[in-house]
């Protein structure tokens, strides 16, 4: 763990380097993309060892299908090979080197360049063999027209910014940015008419930067003081089970797993404020020319932490994460999505038995939130006075719905797991089962039209920052043009 925060912060100083004196007004895309890469090996064999071969294997094999097999079926072949190294890597981490050791492991990368190497098979499928009219309109925009160069695919997939902790982006995001053409972006005008080009040679993130290491620097304190204090594994404690009431104890649960949240805000936080030195990360500018450094951002910790439903949790948390999923599984999953998206996270994520019965109680708890929200919102949003009764209700069930769904992603193994679901009686997977079973899936045609109206402020918001982040691309590829790519984008936007 020291080793992973001392290479973050010299990825940091690197980062600012790379932006000063590798600007693309100043040397090639190729100088970029070497040092770029070097820089990222050199981390990895910092901070892992020789471990961080596998990088570099997974990394050659993956392109090596995908020169052999075509474009026909090779984001299949990517697929199952890239998860299935990553699968037996952790399995030989966890069952043969070190159980229950979840500190910074070389496996944590190696689930980035997963999501790298199965994300951009998809899009040069998509790009490169799939007709255009039969694409949505976020994965046209992101489709991939050639294939890359060697070089192109490893700066990608092992660039210093994002080997350690990611996040992921688009392969046309992250050429745009070591082409030096990220900043040729739009503006949206207040009057909502067409938008116009809005250009500007190299916007500072030094701002961004600054307020993103603040949030660090908390989070980090957050962590230290706080955290141990709150250990998770005290929820399944004897002692307290059998002396404190039930709102003492859920009480507990939700306190205890906000208190492990911040160690992941650090590391994700940090990350994007790496990218961001680095000049990438730059999503344009507001409607009123601010700009705006969240293209790859992973979380929003407002919305995470007022969440009221399940969905606004999730699509807050490890955003990066959920777009993959969304684009390679659940898009175009051909039966029960939500299943099969749940059930690949919990391949991705690792080998742990809790990460299991996280996920699938995640399916219980998503399905059973949905239908409560289509079946039962609308009686509740007439009067504000209502509906902010309902708000306030909805946060609550929903921070204890997510406290009772990741205990076992913490404790990791089925014992302890079960021991903690046993003392609450499994109640919230036969409530949510209840629930399926009195409410229908499928949303009212009354439902789906007033929750458009109707939201929190803060779930409105999330709302138009989801779908400018799921629509904003980059603007360039070899074979488009830029006028091409800026009239995708605004299609997009507009859809």
């Amino acid at each position: 763990q020291v080793n992973f925060v001392v290479c973050q912060l010299f990825a940091l100083l690197a980062a600012i380097w790379f932006r000063t004196y590798l600007h693309s007004s100043k040397t090639s895309p190729f100088i970029r993309h070497v040092v770029a890469t070097l820089l990222g090996l050199y981390l990895a064999l910092f901070c892992f060892g020789w471990y961080a071969l596998h990088f570099v294997i997974q990394s050659g094999i993956s392109y090596y299908i995908m020169i052999i097999i075509g474009v026909e079926n090779m984001h299949k072949y990517c697929f199952v090979f890239a998860l299935g190294y990553l699968t037996v890597c952790q399995i030989t981490r966890v069952y043969i080197f070190d159980y229950g050791q979840y500190s910074a492991d070389f496996s944590g990368p190696m689930m980035i360049i997963t999501q790298k190497i199965t994300s951009l098979a998809f899009e040069i499928h998509d790009g490169m063999f799939r007709k255009n009219e039969d694409l949505t309109p976020s994965q046209r925009c992101l489709a991939v027209r050639r294939m890359p160069s060697l070089l192109e695919y490893l700066s990608y997939n092992c660039n210093f910014m994002g080997i350690l902790a990611g996040p992921l982006c688009s392969y046309k995001d992250y050429i745009t940015f070591i082409e030096g053409r990220s900043y040729q972006l739009q503006q949206s005008e207040a009057n909502g008419k067409e938008d116009t080009k809005y250009e500007q040679t190299d916007p500072s993130p030094n701002i961004a930067v600054a307020q993103k290491l603040m949030i660090c620097g908390l989070s980090l304190l957050f962590h230290m003081t706080i955290t141990k204090t709150l250990p998770v594994e005290y929820n399944i404690d004897e002692n307290f089970r059998a002396t404190a009431s039930w709102p003492v104890r859920f009480f507990y649960l939700y306190v205890s797993l906000m208190a492990a949240r911040p160690k992941y805000y650090f590391a994700w936080t940090l990350a994007d404020a790496i990218n961001n030195a680095a000049g990438f990360g730059f999503r344009g500018y507001d409607k009123n020319g601010v700009t705006r450094w969240d293209l790859i951002s992973n979380l929003r910790i407002q919305q995470i932490e007022f969440s009221t439903s399940f969905k606004m949790f999730l699509d807050n948390w490890n955003i990066q994460t959920a777009l993959w999923l969304k684009r390679v599984c659940y898009e175009r999953a051909t039966f029960s999505p939500t299943i099969q998206t749940f059930i690949l996270s919990a391949i991705w994520h690792g080998v742990y038995p809790g990460y299991y019965l996280t996920f699938l109680t995640g399916v219980l708890m998503t399905l059973a939130a949905r239908a409560i929200r289509n079946n039962i919102r609308h009686y509740f949003v007439e009067s504000p006075a209502v509906k902010l009764c309902y708000d306030i209700v909805t946060w609550m069930a929903t921070q204890a719905a997510i406290s009772y769904t990741v205990v076992p992603f913490v404790l990791l193994s089925v014992k302890p797991s079960l021991t903690f679901y046993s003392s609450c009686y499994f109640c919230l997977h036969i409530a949510s089962i209840l629930v399926l079973l009195v409410f229908p899936l499928k949303r009212t045609q009354k439902g789906s039209k007033k929750h458009e109206s109707v939201q929190p402020v803060w779930s409105r918001k999330l709302e138009e920052e989801s779908l400018l982040q799921k629509n904003s691309y980059s603007t360039t590829n070899n074979s488009f043009s830029q006028k091409q790519e800026i009239t995708c984008r605004y299609q997009a936007l507009k859809q």
